[in-house]
């Protein structure tokens, strides 16, 4: 009789409680010890079907090239069997043995696409899932940007800057900010091109490591991400005139050239920062010139270029002309592109002044500063609105601080509001630059005061592959649409979006043969403010065993699921019944997003 078999006899047989406790602790010591042991028993798993230890899986780039090998690698060597299978959209495209700790696959040679492999563990004919990973093949990481960022570079260990590194690499973060690196902001390289300084302080008097940069774009480039390097297009300090900047460059609060607009700064920071115009063709020359030298030494991919936002003035140039900042932006842009055409560009619309004129210029993609933007629902108009203006051809990454009444002490992060903004942000086909040494809670990169319990590290990782995986129906075209989604036996509200408290959101988009519909679950929210200003949105309460009508538009073939909240982003195939223009289905589980995803005939 088995040791298992035999302590469930002894409990129906109402052993004294002693022995019974004593007998207890034998076996529940000796499984969680020796893991063989269970494997013994039979019984290699819990009672979740997962291993006595969490099976993580990691690739060795974020991004791959059409026919370029994906290597995987385990956290460990596992003694039961153990098998993969490669999914696009829900449908198979093969499966294979796993033997050892790593093994390589060559995804199918199509540019853009998506693909999520599961990795299974074998027991008496059994498949159960232990954890997955996306993987992204893709010639260029402009068409689906996942944006990261770095924001201190003092001297460090290489062990240091890989740890931070793969990180990110396991997010499948494909860009890069490197914020504040800079000498000076009309001055990036701090010496020349044939001497560069080791070390210097930038802005806010930081000290910054020539090795540590260097580094890190090394590593990046690596792990396939692309380094952009950070600067304001529009900014000089006190002693740039030193350097070569002409008053005939400068913005103007006035057109007797009185006083040079400033963005004041006080100490620790360095200096103030004074206003060029951005449009002015000599200071183009010379910033493009400065951004030459500091590509000679550091092989940054791009410039990411930021602004101030709408400063509501006129400015005016050097002869008295008026301006404002925005009309600049389009040349300013084309300039650096036509400057240095195989680096990529990209500036900040900071609560999106400014984002027609970038839009339409040689911007690589759309990226927003939101601040003014208060709802769930201006958050996704925001996307909506950049798809319109870059011509649904330029994605969106939403700089959006999270937690932002938290951030000036230290503290933790509150995973329902981060989750619940990525929801949003993902559903409607932007990305979110939120990650780096640390997750972003403020404007200032380096406030590292907020930290992610363990609960929101490991959920993160389920919706960045599940913006990976599923990237060619998020963030790959389509026509947008409300449809008809209702729900029988329970009293659950389902309402078309924009989202309202107490009820679950939902909308569709029409993405070539499929129908494609989002279920954001705000029935318990707190509020409906994505900033989560001070930590206080509410976990959502999870929905079991949905019963759905949901309206199609011809012969259904096929119905699946998937969520980053459930079985790690894989999909799973749903019965349904069709009458008519209606489809029946039981959703089984929803804690803060599902996508449904409806193939026709």
């Amino acid at each position: 009789m088995k040791k298992s078999t035999y302590f469930l006899h002894m409990c129906h047989r109402g052993m004294h409680g002693a022995w019974f406790m004593l007998l207890l602790a034998v076996v529940v010591l000796g499984c969680k010890k020796n893991p063989a042991n269970e494997e013994s028993l039979g019984l290699p798993f819990d009672h979740n079907g997962l291993l006595d230890f969490r099976l993580r899986v990691n690739t060795d780039k974020s991004a791959y090239a059409p026919g370029e090998a994906v290597a995987f690698v385990l956290n460990k060597e596992v003694s039961v069997p153990l098998k993969v299978k490669y999914k696009w959209l829900g449908e198979l495209l093969g499966e294979q043995d796993i033997t050892g700790s790593s093994w390589s696959w060559i995804p199918p040679s199509d540019d853009f696409k998506g693909y999520l492999a599961e990795i299974y563990a074998l027991h008496e004919g059994e498949e159960y899932l232990q954890t997955t990973i996306a993987v992204d093949v893709s010639s260029s990481w402009i068409k689906f940007p996942r944006y990261g960022f770095l924001s201190k570079y003092p001297g460090m260990s290489t062990l240091q800057q890989d740890e931070i590194l793969d990180n990110l690499k396991r997010h499948h973060i494909t860009g890069l900010q490197f914020y504040d690196w800079q000498y000076k902001h009309h001055k990036p390289l701090a010496g020349t091109v044939q001497s560069p300084a080791p070390s210097w302080l930038n802005l806010f008097g930081a000290q910054c490591s020539g090795a540590t940069v260097k580094y890190y774009i090394d590593g990046a480039h690596a792990r396939n991400m692309k380094a952009m390097a950070y600067n304001l297009i529009f900014g000089a300090v006190q002693d740039a005139e030193e350097d070569g900047v002409l008053p005939q460059w400068y913005a103007y609060k006035d057109n007797q050239r009185g006083e040079i607009d400033n963005h004041h700064l006080d100490p620790p920071f360095l200096s103030s920062i004074y206003l060029t115009n951005p449009g002015n063709t000599g200071w183009q020359q010379f910033l493009n010139g400065q951004n030459n030298d500091m590509y000679e030494v550091y092989p940054f991919d791009g410039f990411h270029m930021d602004q101030l936002g709408n400063r509501n003035m006129t400015h005016y140039d050097y002869d008295g002309q008026s301006f404002q900042m925005y009309e600049g932006y389009g040349s300013f842009i084309n300039a650096a592109k036509a400057a240095k055409p195989d680096k990529f560009a990209v500036l900040n619309a900071v609560s999106q002044y400014g984002q027609p004129e970038i839009a339409e210029a040689a911007s690589d993609f759309l990226y927003s500063e939101v601040w003014d933007a208060t709802t769930y629902e201006d958050l996704a108009n925001i996307i909506k609105e950049n798809d319109r203006l870059g011509n649904y051809r330029k994605n969106s990454v939403i700089a959006g601080y999270m937690n932002y009444g938290l951030s000036g002490s230290q503290g933790f992060f509150n995973t329902p509001g981060v989750l619940l903004t990525n929801a949003v942000i993902f559903s409607h086909g932007g990305a979110h630059i939120e990650l780096g040494e640390h997750m972003l809670s403020n404007e200032f990169f380096p406030n590292s005061n907020l930290i992610m319990r363990d609960n929101l590290k490991e959920a993160i990782i389920g919706y960045y592959d599940f913006l990976t995986a599923y990237q060619n129906l998020l963030r790959d075209g389509g026509n947008w649409y409300s449809p008809s989604v209702t729900t029988s036996g329970t009293p659950v509200s389902i309402a078309s979006w924009p989202a309202r408290n107490g009820q679950v959101a939902s909308f569709g988009k029409h993405v070539g043969s499929r129908d494609v519909i989002h279920l954001i679950n705000f029935v318990s929210a707190s509020h409906m403010e994505w900033k989560d200003y001070n930590g206080t949105q509410a976990e959502p309460v999870q929905l079991s065993q949905l019963q759905l009508q949901i309206g199609v538009n011809g012969s259904v073939k096929k119905v699946w699921w998937a969520s980053p909240d459930v079985d790690k982003a894989k999909s799973n195939a749903i019965d349904f019944e069709q009458q008519g223009g209606t489809i029946s289905l039981q959703l089984p589980k929803l804690k803060y997003w599902d996508m449904i995803v409806i193939e026709y005939n």
